[in-house]
């Protein structure tokens, strides 16, 4: 099993390809992401991992953690939050709304689930790189061994894809697990997404 530090290394290692940017090759954010999983494992041991699509460009391109924005940090009352918020260099304090609405149910909730992406990077569309796009079947395939390498340092009990591709990435990288999807909360999904999350909670 690899360290903390070997996987953001690994992922810092991966340069930056066509329409992909990656936010890793900057130390800061590198720093940002090893803090972040250092801080869940502190809080929870064997926490529940939910897989998403990929890095927003306002949201994890910028702060290196997965489902999150600048803002969310002075924002929320969560114990992750609380105890990252000194440690992070963040240069702006954007905000989004995927991001806002995920820490405002997790900030009610008290829950400290683990989060990541099938796609760990940011994908963009062709010569806009302030845009986001769906990542294609061979970078989900590609995110598929920091899926597991991920995986394998935390050993979450349960894991769930946060929308379609999320839980697809996630079913192919553990096909012998039972995946189970959340709705995602943009686009008028936030009910689903509360509920779908609630459900999760109760089975662990």
């Amino acid at each position: 099993m690899i360290s903390i530090k070997n996987f953001v290394d690994g992922l810092s290692r991966r340069g930056h390809r066509p329409q992909t940017f990656n936010p890793y090759k900057n130390p800061e954010l590198a720093a940002n992401l090893y803090h972040y999983l250092m801080a869940v494992q502190r809080l929870n041991s064997q926490p529940v991992l939910l897989v998403g699509e990929a890095l927003g460009f306002k949201g994890g391109r910028l702060t290196g953690i997965p489902f999150s924005c600048g803002d969310v940090f002075s924002r929320f009352n969560h114990p992750l939050l609380n105890e990252l918020q000194s440690k992070l260099i963040l240069s702006t304090r954007e905000s989004e709304n995927t991001a806002t609405m995920v820490w405002e149910y997790l900030s009610e909730k008290q829950q400290t689930p683990l989060f990541w992406n099938a796609f760990p990077f940011h994908p963009y569309q062709v010569r806009r790189p302030i845009t986001n796009r769906a990542p294609t079947t061979k970078e989900i395939e590609q995110g598929s061994r920091y899926l597991k390498q991920l995986a394998d340092i935390f050993q979450p009990p349960l894991i769930a894809g946060i929308g379609r591709k999320g839980q697809l990435a996630a079913q192919k990288a553990f096909p012998n697990q039972s995946i189970q999807r959340i709705r995602h909360p943009s686009f008028g999904g936030k009910r689903e997404f509360i509920a779908g999350m609630n459900g999760l909670f109760q089975l662990y």
